[in-house]
């Protein structure tokens, strides 16, 4: 059992901040569960789907029949309890989440002169189906006092680090009562000791999910054949190689292929898009597009019809990189920017550039200068270099053990922040030759003239910064 109390940063974040990581966790969440699914054993036998003597003149008739909320009898201390089973949720586009919730308060107020509890089984929820985080600050604010006051436990059923996230979100908001309120359950086991069993509804989702995780904890989840020896990646491998594996392979080029693809393809079609870099897309249909590039086969984004799928897969790119771009040794660096003062902030990052390698270098000096020129269409695309930052922060660094905590996401963007907006200073130099949106070359992403080119290195700082009384 895991109960409620993660830190707080000390250092206040943005909502796009916390957004962000919450659609990075909650696509690492998709990509465990599809692992797990794919060594299932067991089939758990199927259940009835929702009410069969549900009524289509029912007020709700179009939630209520996908069954994502039941009614459970009792709990141990006779109130009655009510699920809410995410894997019940069908993809945001067929489900109207303002009558979802409309539904939950219809539901609950024929029980809130009570006491009650509520299940919420988090299994199923993806990209796909999640409801807006805005839905579920709204949720929480929509409910009165007669509904908070009579809910006596609030059960969350197979946390993941999406749900710490959004508890972060909602923190402000909640009460510290109704905080006491919640607690998690990794396992099925330990809600049955809250619960009664004959009387708890439970979608075979959840179980089969639960019964591999029990598994995976025990260490009985062999795969059902033998596992294949690691093969060396593909001559046309795209994704998870090394930067020098991709110039190797690419005659000596040194901006990779998916990189820029996805540049050019956006420059040309994207750049007043709203929300770019912003929204998500369908697993399945970046899983299939990084298929199409690791075979070496031609990708032609205008076949999937939405401008979002290359942004997302540039993303993905720099995300599985076996190293990040600015490099696991410029990590606690990154997180002293800080602790610069403020006016010589854009020459600490020029500082720590200058440690990169030269490949490393190239390859984000044309992003940034990609990403410079989106923040100049932000009067179109809402995404101004914070908005950007907060986006990319992420995805160009982390630690070389573990995940980066809630409270490097301030500093890690901040720098981030910097190299966009000030794209030109933090990367200027005497040869601007081959800076994407320097030259007509570069925007035409001709190869050869950008690896002819080299890149351009900033001069080393005569000195050390004086950081917090001591030098960077």
């Amino acid at each position: 059992m895991v109960c409620p109390g993660h830190p707080v940063p000390r250092q206040s974040m943005s909502r796009l901040d916390l957004e962000e990581l919450a659609e990075i966790e909650l696509q690492r969440d998709e990509e465990e569960a599809t692992a797990l699914g794919a060594v299932r054993r067991t089939p758990v036998a199927p259940m009835a789907g929702p009410d069969p003597a549900l009524s289509m003149n029912h007020p709700f008739y179009d939630v209520a029949r996908h069954g994502i909320l039941q009614v459970a009898g009792e709990d141990r201390l006779g109130r009655r309890v009510v699920t809410f089973s995410c894997c019940r949720m069908p993809p945001s586009h067929e489900l109207n989440h303002r009558r979802l919730l409309e539904y939950l308060q219809y539901t609950l107020d024929q029980y809130v002169e009570s006491d009650y509890t509520i299940v919420y089984f988090h299994y199923g929820l993806n990209s796909q189906n999640k409801p807006s985080l805005g839905w579920f600050q709204s949720a929480y604010k929509e409910f009165d006092r007669r509904h908070r006051k009579n809910l006596k436990a609030l059960y969350v059923v197979h946390p993941t680090n999406f749900i710490r996230v959004l508890w972060n979100i909602l923190r402000p908001l909640i009460s510290h009562k109704f905080g006491k309120k919640v607690t998690y359950f990794n396992y099925l086991s330990e809600l049955r000791e809250h619960l009664r069993d004959d009387q708890l509804i439970v979608p075979p989702e959840v179980l089969r999910h639960d019964e591999e995780l029990r598994n995976l904890h025990t260490g009985r989840l062999p795969p059902p054949t033998k596992t294949p020896p690691p093969r060396p990646p593909l001559p046309t491998q795209q994704f998870g190689v090394s930067l020098k594996y991709l110039k190797d392979k690419n005659q000596g080029e040194l901006i990779p292929p998916v990189l820029r693809f996805t540049v050019t393809y956006l420059r040309e079609k994207g750049l007043r898009t709203e929300g770019l870099f912003r929204k998500s897309a369908s697993v399945q249909t970046i899983r299939e597009i990084q298929r199409l590039y690791n075979q070496g086969k031609p990708v032609n984004f205008d076949d999937y019809g939405d401008i979002h799928i290359p942004a997302v897969i540039l993303k993905t790119f720099l995300r599985e990189l076996p190293q990040p771009l600015l490099t696991f040794e410029a990590y606690e660096q990154i997180l002293g920017i800080t602790s610069v003062e403020s006016s010589l902030r854009v020459t600490c990052c020029r500082q720590i550039l200058q440690r990169l390698p030269e490949h490393n270098y190239a390859v984000l000096r044309y992003l940034m200068g990609f990403l410079h020129e989106v923040s100049r269409e932000s009067i179109f695309n809402k995404m101004n270099s914070s908005n950007l930052a907060c986006v990319f922060g992420l995805n160009l660094i982390w630690p070389s053990q573990g995940a980066s905590s809630l409270s490097a996401l301030v500093p890690l963007n901040l720098f981030t922040e910097l190299l966009i907006e000030y794209y030109e200073k933090v990367f200027r130099s005497q040869d601007t030759h081959g800076e994407p949106g320097a030259s007509g070359a570069a925007r035409d992403g001709h190869a050869r003239d950008r690896a002819a080119a080299g890149p351009a290195r900033p001069p080393v700082p005569p000195r050390p910064l004086p950081v917090a009384g001591r030098p960077l």
